[in-house]
């Protein structure tokens, strides 16, 4: 699995509609969870975008729990008939969620709302508008020390989000360009949507222990 997200702005479960997750018996907004439906072949097919029609099962947007819902075939318990979980099928999650969050990626670069190289991250912090740096996955610690730093510095100890999930390859296909290592998120409705988008990706690589809060963990599996 790639970096991860720090200290990315906590999750707004306030008013959005809730579901139940199949497996845990958890009740969470529908933004911590993910939908799959019955396919015509009675394959479990992902729906990330929840348009898909026909009855849905939602499951904590975690690796390990989707992993863990194909081997004990909650799918089939849920829909009440012979349902398929396809191989890899948590992998494919991964890859429609990454694939999601890249997507955002790169129209925050068309709308203006990214800057890259170490000299531009360090004006945009300058600026007071950056509101995430953006580091790869395999940039040197060194650099992404010292550009943390100066996030802090900026924001009177306070720090910024600082997203860790994607490669440098990864971050150079999305937004169209060679040797992404930093960037910065300057604000904008784009910037938001992908550092949305990066944080769902940082809590399912990290799995169920990523949706803990002050009741703990879910309990009350099957």
């Amino acid at each position: 699995m790639h970096g991860k997200t720090r200290r990315s702005p906590s999750r707004q479960a306030s008013g959005d509609t809730q579901r139940r997750c199949a497996l845990t018996r958890a009740h969470r907004a529908k933004s911590d969870l993910i939908r799959f439906v019955l396919g015509p072949d009675g394959t479990v097919v992902p729906d990330l975008k929840e348009r898909l029609p026909g009855r849905g099962v939602w499951l904590t947007a975690a690796y390990d729990t989707i992993a863990e819902a194909a081997k004990r075939r909650a799918f089939g318990r849920a829909l009440k008939t012979d349902a398929r979980a396809p191989d890899g099928l948590a992998e494919q999650v991964d890859g429609l969620l990454a694939e999601s969050a890249l997507g955002a990626l790169a129209l925050a670069n068309k709308a203006g709302e990214l800057v890259f190289g170490h000299t531009k991250v360090e004006e945009a912090l300058r600026s007071g508008r950056t509101i995430a740096l953006v580091h790869a996955a395999d940039a040197a610690a060194d650099g992404v020390r010292k550009l943390d730093g100066k996030a802090r510095a900026v924001t009177s100890g306070q720090g910024l989000p600082a997203i860790c999930v994607f490669t440098a390859d990864e971050l150079g296909l999305a937004s169209g360009r060679t040797n992404v290592i930093h960037a910065a998120l300057i604000q904008g409705g784009a910037a938001q949507k992908f550092l949305a988008a990066a944080l769902r990706v940082e809590r399912y690589r990290k799995g169920i222990s990523a949706f803990a809060d002050t009741h703990g963990l879910d309990t009350e599996q099957e």
